[in-house]
């Protein structure tokens, strides 16, 4: 018995942390939205979002449920935790464990039996029956990082400090999410003294060159808008509920954002209106919201950029290639195909001028046909080739005659795409750019992508709210004149 007593004693309550585990320093124990970015609820991949993000659902910021990173995985038995308990309760009963140890040890078995079922999830591809018809690994971290920053920043619709909890899960979470990137290495020959003075080459495994580049870039940008919600601590204005009588809901126009052209109750009724101050905000706290708008600003051009060249890095789904038009012309219409053709210096933005496009929905829709309409040009502009594999198409886009009629049109419907989305870059994503996150397989591009997406999205957010409180500020001191 007393050998019995000793064994129990000694035995250790909880978990042994894995050798392989990321830094556990980063990994907090918080509380966390119930809300698991391992779900299979996938979100539409919206580039940006000038008031909310349409990611999640709505969020009971009061109850929470502890959501562990991944980092923490141990090969666990089933009747681990069972047993853990049991001896945490002989344990109890002859050392009276304090009630702080005790929920300590609990809430990390909770944490084992949550990383296991998402572990399950991610293995699985979100399909739970294990019938294989999963998504690839590449779709499910996408969701991933898409649903996580909806669990934290879905109903964060203020310019104040994220609340403790949700800044720790989104740094835990993220910290695991991008520990993959740690594992896809490219092999580049190396030069190796020997001891006699030979050289010979190897191979030697180094991060691959678009994570290498990007990935702390993004890291880097997500910190940046961490600080940045966490410097408006003290602030002179404050939020009330859309209704109440203030001074918000002016019309208020800026170019190239459709958000702005109708008053903001028409559209966006639920959501916080800035207040400040009859006599206005101080020149203080002015010139600290313009330099955090113009701080986000910069970030969210990073972040697109970013974002627009893993894209473009991706390879065509040959059902997106499937489903192109036989011409052009018909898909575009004869008014925008006759000024693309017949026009001897072509003006982008002269022709969007003068298609006065008055919605998002129609800046989008022109965007999906410019875009299938210059695919099909270059399919055409390459016919004369044998080879048929997309990649091998673009690779002889170089030797194409630039006289050519379809080249021509193919360069201009490019020029015009690319200035719609930078006369709109709230624009949500194509449907080529949606294909291509669909059907894609590369894990690591799937990271790049949907990091910068939401980082993309969050700063736009930030930087409308800060026009919100700019406007509120210049109508108050427009009442005193």
């Amino acid at each position: 018995m007393d050998n019995s007593s000793n064994c129990d004693e000694n035995s250790d309550v909880g978990y042994q942390p894995s050798h392989s585990s990321v830094d556990q320093n980063d990994h907090s124990i918080a509380e966390t939205a119930g809300f698991s970015p391992f779900s299979g609820d996938s979100f539409a991949y919206c580039r940006s979002n000038s008031e909310v993000s349409n990611f999640s659902e709505p969020i009971d910021d009061n109850s929470y449920a502890s959501e562990p990173s991944p980092s923490l995985w141990t090969p666990v038995k089933h009747g681990a935790s069972q047993a853990a308990l049991s001896r945490l309760g002989m344990k109890q009963h002859r050392h009276s464990l304090d009630d702080n140890e005790t929920n300590s040890i609990l809430r990390v078995l909770t944490e084992l039996d949550m990383m296991r079922e998402r572990f399950s999830k991610l293995l699985l591809g979100e399909d739970m029956s294990g019938g294989g018809k999963g998504v690839c690994s590449a779709v499910t971290i996408s969701n991933s990082i898409t649903n996580l920053y909806a669990t934290v920043f879905g109903q964060n619709l203020k310019l104040e400090p994220l609340k403790p909890e949700k800044k720790a899960m989104w740094k835990r979470e993220m910290n695991c999410l991008l520990s993959v990137c740690d594992y896809i290495v490219e092999f580049a020959p190396t030069a190796q003294y020997l001891e006699d003075g030979t050289i010979v080459e190897m191979m030697t495994s180094r991060p691959r060159s678009d994570i290498y580049i990007n990935l702390p870039a993004l890291q880097k940008l997500d910190t940046m808008l961490i600080e940045i919600f966490d410097s408006f601590q003290d602030t002179e204005f404050w939020y009330a509920e859309q209704g109440s009588s203030i001074s918000g809901n002016s019309n208020r126009s800026r170019a190239g954002s459709f958000r702005r052209i109708v008053p903001r109750k028409d559209e966006k009724w639920w959501l916080p209106v800035p207040c400040v101050h009859s006599g206005g905000l101080s020149d203080k706290s002015r010139k600290h919201l313009s330099e955090k708008r113009d701080c986000a600003n910069q970030i969210h051009k990073a972040a697109m950029a970013i974002n627009s060249s893993v894209l473009a890095e991706m390879d065509i789904p040959e059902s997106y290639m499937a489903t192109l038009p036989k011409s052009g012309r018909t898909s575009l219409g004869d008014t925008i195909y006759r000024y693309m053709y017949a026009a001897d210096k072509f003006s982008p933005d002269h022709l969007l001028d003068c298609l006065k496009i008055s919605s998002e929905h129609e800046a989008l829709e022109l965007a999906d046909k410019v875009e299938s309409s210059m695919f099909t040009w270059r399919r055409k502009a390459c016919l004369s080739h044998s080879k048929t594999s997309w990649n091998k198409v673009k690779d002889l886009m170089a030797d194409t005659d630039r006289s050519d009629k379809n080249f021509l049109l193919a360069e201009r419907a490019e020029t015009l795409l690319f200035c719609l989305k930078q006369r709109y870059p709230e624009l949500s994503q194509t449907s080529l750019d949606t294909c291509k996150i669909q059907y894609n397989r590369d894990v690591g591009e799937a990271i790049l992508e949907s990091y910068s997406r939401v980082l993309e999205g969050l700063a736009f957010n930030i930087v409308a709210w800060i026009e919100d409180v700019l406007h509120a500020d210049k109508t108050m001191r427009k009442q005193i004149v």
